[in-house]
C-alpha cells in the first residue's frame, strides 16, 4: 500500500530499475563498438551478448535496435548481428562530417582544458606509443578510443559528444583495418597534444583533420 501514493490516474509509472538496465546494456554494447571490440566481419547474437553479460536476452535485444536503428550495427543472418558493409560513399559521408564536428570539439577543448585534462591526455598518449611498439591492435584501439574522447570531453558540450558518440560508432570498427598506420596516426596525436597544451586552436583543428585524413587515405584504398 506505501506505493500507492505515488499512483495518479493517467500516469504510467515505469520501473526504474528495468530503464537502468538497458541503458547499461545499452553503453556497454556501445563500449565494445567504439574500443574496436566488435571489428567487421563479426557476428554477435542476442544470447552471445546476454551469457556475457550476465542478463536476460530482452534488453540485450533493445540495445541492439537502438543501435541497428543508429546504423551501427546490422542485421547479417537470421537473429546475427555485425558491423554494416562500408561504401566509398558512407566513409566519403562521415569523413566530411567528423573533420567539422571533430575539429570545432577539438578547438574548445584548447580553450576549456584543465592542468587535470592535460594529465590525462599525456597519460592516453603514453599508452597510445606503448600500444604501436607492442604491435597490440586491440590495446592501440582502446587507447585511440580513449585519448580522443578525453580531447572531445574537456570541449565541454555534452551536446557535441553525443554527436561524436554516433559519428564514431559508424566509423570506429574499421580502425581495425588501419593496423601499419598506426605511426601516422600518433603523429598527428602527438601534434594534438602540443596544441592542446599550448592552447592553439588553429593547430590542434589542423591535427584532427590530418589524423582524419589519414584514416580516411587507406580505407578508401582498401575498399578498392
Amino acid at each position: 500500500m506505501a506505493g500507492s501514493a505515488f499512483r495518479k490516474p493517467g500516469v504510467e509509472i515505469i520501473p526504474l530499475s528495468k530503464e537502468t538496465l538497458q541503458d547499461r546494456v545499452y553503453n556497454q554494447v556501445t563500449e565494445l563498438i567504439l574500443d574496436g571490440s566488435i571489428v567487421p566481419g563479426e557476428m554477435v547474437t542476442v544470447q552471445s551478448l546476454a551469457d556475457a553479460f550476465g542478463v536476460s536476452p530482452m534488453p540485450v535485444r533493445e540495445a541492439l535496435r537502438r543501435l541497428t536503428a543508429a546504423n551501427a550495427l546490422t542485421v547479417v543472418s537470421g537473429r546475427s548481428i555485425g558491423i554494416p558493409a562500408l561504401s566509398r560513399e558512407r566513409l566519403t559521408d562521415l569523413r566530411n562530417v567528423r573533420f567539422e564536428i571533430e575539429a570545432i570539439a577539438a578547438g574548445w577543448a584548447s580553450q576549456n582544458r584543465s592542468e587535470a585534462d592535460l594529465a590525462i591526455f599525456a597519460r592516453d598518449l603514453d599508452s597510445l606509443e606503448r600500444a604501436n611498439g607492442a604491435d597490440d591492435v586491440k590495446a592501440y584501439l582502446r587507447a585511440n578510443y580513449t585519448f580522443h574522447f578525453a580531447i572531445y570531453r574537456a570541449a565541454g558540450s555534452e551536446t557535441l559528444l553525443k554527436i561524436i558518440k554516433d559519428l564514431w560508432l559508424q566509423i570506429s570498427p574499421y580502425f581495425n583495418m588501419l593496423h601499419g598506420s598506426y605511426s601516422t596516426a600518433n603523429t598527428y596525436h602527438q601534434q594534438m597534444f602540443a596544441a592542446l597544451r599550448d592552447r592553439n586552436e588553429q593547430a590542434v583543428q589542423a591535427a584532427v583533420r590530418g589524423d582524419i585524413d589519414a584514416a580516411f587515405d587507406v580505407l578508401v584504398d582498401l575498399l578498392k
